[in-house]
């Protein structure tokens, strides 16, 4: 059977056919799709006790319809990434039940007791004491077993001919680390924040960091990404009275530069601080870039032992980790450019009572982050930056 864009009423016969539910009349499903690019329903038992996702790959992006065309093989690529992170870091992304190739759906687990960071954060909530540690883990412990440390060299380059995904790394080289320094009909902005964005289109010294960004982006095959990490791809919340953190939507994943995963992450740390300090609700926002940073290299150096190719030493590793740390404040700095006078805003600013103070100040922030990376030795640093663009 051919690909089959699904319906909320196709859901519990596709559940069905594929093995997941037997009794076709006990099921409830209703949709759920929030993000740009996938359809999700949510399928559940008359009782309640029993509930399951799928998710499916359009052949466009959600948001815009048929007018932006859009392969729904990007699902193939979310699979192969869980698939990967399941090996290393199976408590960090929700059980996957089954991918179906040819429909371009995955069944997983069911996360709606569980809430998106952002929408948590965007509540005035802290992140809580494990929140960006788990993130840093995972970024390392799938970077790690991805990399050639942690891979034989034949099995990484069938891991990166297999992981290839020239459209969605397109839409990235374009929309994160092209369009918000060109004239482009994606872009868009605040008014008041038309003297940076012009300004940010003439900053010679600004085009060229980027420019450096990209190319690493595009040639720098060190591990596999998540490739769209941030806090909207990211779900929290407590079970049996622990604290969970559940990674997903890894659909832009590829083989690419390490510090990617972790600078998108950072951009919306910073982003949400700002917001916190906005508002005054202030709490454990800044810290959770250290936190991240901390827990990914600890994790990395613990893992560094187990390496396959012991050619590389550990004054090695201290010089890898400082270039993954370079890269990460620069990716920062582009994914927040991108999210203010680009394509795709965050609704931590968006839905401030006055979006523009807060705006601007992250927006300059973005752009020391880029031109500056090489001289930021620490979180630290970064925190100093915030506190000098409030004064």
């Amino acid at each position: 059977m051919g690909y089959r864009i699904l319906e909320t009423d196709d859901i519990p016969g596709y559940l069905h056919e594929r093995g997941h539910w037997a009794d076709v009349t006990d099921i409830h499903v209703h949709e759920v799709s929030d993000g740009n690019m996938n359809r999700v329903f949510l399928a559940s038992s008359a009782d309640g006790t029993r509930s399951l996702a799928v998710k499916q790959a359009l052949p466009w992006v959600r948001v815009a319809g048929p007018s932006w065309p859009m392969s729904p093989e990007r699902a193939d690529a979310e699979a192969r990434a869980y698939e990967q992170v399941a090996r290393v870091a199976p408590d960090k992304i929700p059980a996957i039940l089954g991918y179906d190739a040819d429909n371009y759906a995955l069944v997983m687990e069911d996360m709606s007791d569980l809430e998106v960071l952002r929408t948590v954060l965007n509540e005035g909530a802290s992140y809580g004491p494990d929140t960006s540690a788990r993130i840093g883990e995972f970024v390392a412990q799938l970077a790690f077993a991805t990399s050639d440390f942690g891979m034989s060299s034949a099995d990484r380059k069938a891991l990166i001919a297999t992981s290839v995904s020239p459209e969605l790394c397109k839409i990235t080289e374009d929309v994160v680390l092209s369009e918000p320094y060109i004239e482009h009909e994606h872009n868009h902005w605040l008014p008041e924040l038309a003297d940076l964005a012009v300004a940010f289109r003439a900053d010679a010294r600004l085009r060229t960091e980027v420019a450096d960004l990209r190319h690493t982006f595009m040639t720098s095959a060190q591990a596999l990404l998540h490739g769209d990490l941030h806090t909207g791809s990211v779900m929290v919340g407590a079970r049996e009275g622990a604290p969970v953190v559940r990674v997903f939507d890894p659909e832009f994943s590829f083989v690419g530069p390490i510090g990617y995963d972790l600078g998108l992450y950072w951009a919306n740390v910073l982003v949400s601080e700002q917001r916190a300090r906005e508002l005054g609700t202030l709490s454990d926002h800044a810290d959770q870039l250290a936190l991240s940073w901390q827990a990914f290299e600890t994790e990395f150096r613990r893992l560094w032992p187990t390496r396959v190719d012991t050619f590389f030493d550990d004054a090695y590793l201290d010089r890898f980790l400082a270039r993954v740390w370079t890269d990460s404040i620069g990716y920062a700095g582009t994914e927040i450019v991108r999210r203010i006078i680009g394509f795709a805003h965050l609704t931590d600013l968006t839905t401030l009572p006055d979006p523009v103070p807060a705006s601007r100040r992250t927006l300059l922030l973005g752009r020391e982050l880029i031109v500056r990376r090489g001289e930021l030795a620490s979180p630290e640093d970064i925190g100093a930056l915030v506190i000098e663009g409030l004064a």
